[in-house]
């Protein structure tokens, strides 16, 4: 068995996606892997990817052209979903790696030659794994799209901090770049140290966030501290404390309210929020 490492990437699984069909060792022989295994495997050899943005290119590319849009979109996906590591003693059998699960779909359209039909045939233990990690990530997006709040710095600059499990910074920074196009603004992966950063009437760009002077981005404007002021005012004054069950509710609430600056430290205000439930 070949075993082909990539990085846990986008550009890394789509490289060793192409590097896997390019080698023509037989794709029985052949299996992906995000990240160094723990333990290795007698008689495999393991080749690691090096990612490279031309071989992406090309996949890119061909999926498009040969399956469309939306199959490329939920192979995308996939890819920027976080892999949960198998734990040894689980009761569970493991999970298939989502690049290995991306090469076998890939490799089932191929054979078809519609990506719509593969995508259906959840019978498919690698059509399943897809289907699993593309609805994580979109959950996850949706979920922030509605609950992100930027607050303005005082230079002016639109800022937001996300903690998302899987990598769905690049969904919200091309949202956002279409909703607030005339703003500058940047939004912060906390979990993979990256931030996205807009500037007023272009793109987006991705960058890391070691860089990042912290201390600057405390300091608020003083419009953003007065309308925070006000807002935590208006839930406190309608909050319903005694509700029963209103610790539960909060629970709940909390990983998706910690994305909004109005509420990241106040948590008489959330509940107000849960009696609506």
């Amino acid at each position: 068995m070949y075993v082909f490492v990539c990085e846990d990437s986008p550009e890394g699984i789509f490289t060793g996606v192409y590097d896997a069909c390019a080698s023509r060792l037989g794709h029985k022989n052949i299996r992906l892997t995000t990240g160094e295994p723990e333990n290795y495997e007698l008689f495999s050899e393991y080749r690691t990817v090096t990612p490279s943005v031309e071989k992406t290119a090309k996949v890119v590319r061909t999926l498009n052209e040969r399956f469309g849009r939306e199959f490329y979109e939920a192979i995308y996906q996939t890819a920027m979903a976080r892999e949960f590591p198998y734990k040894p003693g689980a009761s569970h059998k493991p999970a298939m790696d989502k690049a290995d699960a991306i090469y076998r779909t890939i490799l089932l359209a191929f054979s078809c030659n519609d990506g719509n039909r593969v995508l259906l045939a959840l019978g498919e233990p690698c059509v399943m794994r897809v289907f699993e990690l593309c609805r994580a990530t979109n959950r996850e997006a949706a979920h922030l799209l509605g609950f992100l709040r930027f607050k303005e710095l005082e230079n002016g600059v639109l800022f937001a901090t996300i903690h998302p499990k899987n990598n769905v910074l690049p969904y919200l920074a091309e949202h956002f770049t279409d909703r607030l196009s005339p703003e500058n603004f940047m939004i912060f992966d906390e979990t993979r140290n990256t931030v996205a950063i807009h500037r007023a009437g272009k793109g987006y760009l991705l960058t890391d966030a070691t860089d990042l002077d912290r201390d600057r981005l405390t300091r608020c404007s003083a419009n953003e501290a007065e309308y925070q002021k006000l807002w935590l005012a208006f839930f406190d004054s309608i909050a319903l404390l005694e509700k029963p069950g209103g610790d539960h509710a909060l629970s709940h609430l909390k990983p998706l309210f910690r994305h909004n600056n109005n509420f990241a430290h106040n948590d008489s205000s959330l509940c107000c929020v849960s009696t609506m439930i």
